[in-house]
């Protein structure tokens, strides 16, 4: 359960395709349109029309597969040799997830696995070792919540200590316990790694901590009394901006996978939230409210700059005009976020 406690044709090679035969003398033979009579001794009309439409659909159908095939081909023709056969498999699977039609050969004629995704890898074994510290540093009678320990930590946001501007980055690195980690390590590895390694660990550090950074400004204003741990806005962020890729590039992803992989978010997100709700709303007052307000502003940070990231694949970045919109205004609402809590927080 994610939540933040307070979560080209082949080169010397021919390829037989579902076209008609030619012969040298010979060209295709155009037959004359059948006509049908109307009713009454009427005016004729030919019944090849339809005929044509549906074998033009199926020649579209045929060149498109045979154009897969062929791409698939020369993908296994150049990984032929090579130390790295599996990787390429690997990588038409990424790119099929992933990215929209368009640009998918230009990741199979450049990807490689260097750089690793060692942004994902490494955040992930940070808020592992922190989790570990805690819990044998504290020892708790259950791995549940974590609570007593965590509450003490120079990571962990607290509104009275708000003016340590680190806690809202650093609260990322503590959970609450066994089911908040695990939820939240399991979201980031399977959609972090695969975007990773088409986008690199820069762009998707840069969403990544985004929805981090908004996840703890949302919550000192909703709930500005409340404390806050967990890597719920950073998992968001990520969701949020692959949601909107495959919203907005849904036919060229593949619509069967399409259908599933908005199922499937939608659903996590779903039972996620409602999740979130009800330790928010009906938490026992001895127990750990989570903050929704955190999830929400990851999303969000996901869906505006995670977008304009992740649809920028083939793109220079800093000359998407959309890019410097999100940032545009995800830096209105930083300022507002920070005149909020200086000025106007029941904190103070």
């Amino acid at each position: 359960m994610v939540f933040s406690c307070l979560l080209a044709p082949c080169a010397g090679r021919t390829r037989k395709t579902n076209s008609f035969p030619k012969s040298p003398g010979m060209s295709l033979i155009s037959f004359p349109p059948t006509f049908m009579s109307a009713p009454g001794g009427g005016r004729t009309r030919p019944m090849a029309a339809a005929d044509d439409v549906e074998m033009e659909t199926v020649n579209l159908n045929t060149e498109r597969a045979g154009k897969e095939e062929l791409e698939e081909e020369k993908m296994r023709e150049d990984g032929e040799g090579k130390d790295f056969p599996r990787s390429r498999k690997v990588h038409r699977i990424v790119s099929k997830w992933m990215l929209p039609e368009p640009v998918r050969r230009t990741y199979l004629e450049r990807a490689n696995c260097l750089p690793p995704p060692l942004f994902i890898i490494s955040i992930s074994l940070a808020e592992l070792a922190v989790f570990v510290y805690y819990a044998v540093w504290k020892p708790q009678k259950q791995w549940i919540t974590l609570d007593k320990g965590i509450l003490e930590s120079p990571l962990t946001y607290l509104p009275e200590k708000r003016e340590e501007a680190w806690r809202f980055i650093s609260y990322m690195l503590v959970h609450a316990g066994v089911q908040h980690i695990v939820g939240n390590l399991f979201m980031q590895l399977v959609l972090g790694i695969p975007l990773e390694m088409v986008h690199k660990g820069l762009r998707v550090g840069l969403v990544y901590l985004a929805g981090v950074l908004a996840g703890s400004l949302a919550s000192s204003i909703f709930d500005p009394l409340k404390s806050l741990v967990g890597a719920s806005g950073g998992v968001y962020a990520l969701m949020g901006g692959y949601f909107m890729n495959v919203i907005v590039n849904f036919r060229e992803m593949i619509p069967a996978f399409g259908i599933f992989r908005l199922l499937v978010i939608i659903l996590i997100i779903a039972l996620d939230m409602g999740f979130a709700l009800y330790r928010r709303f009906f938490v026992p007052a001895n127990g750990s409210p989570v903050s929704f307000a955190a999830h929400i502003a990851g999303g969000f940070a996901g869906m505006s700059i995670g977008y304009t990231v992740f649809s920028c694949f083939d793109k220079t970045l800093l000359k998407d005009p959309r890019f410097w919109v999100a940032i545009a205004a995800y830096v209105i609402c930083l300022l507002f976020a920070v005149f909020f809590n200086v000025f106007l927080s029941p904190a103070n």
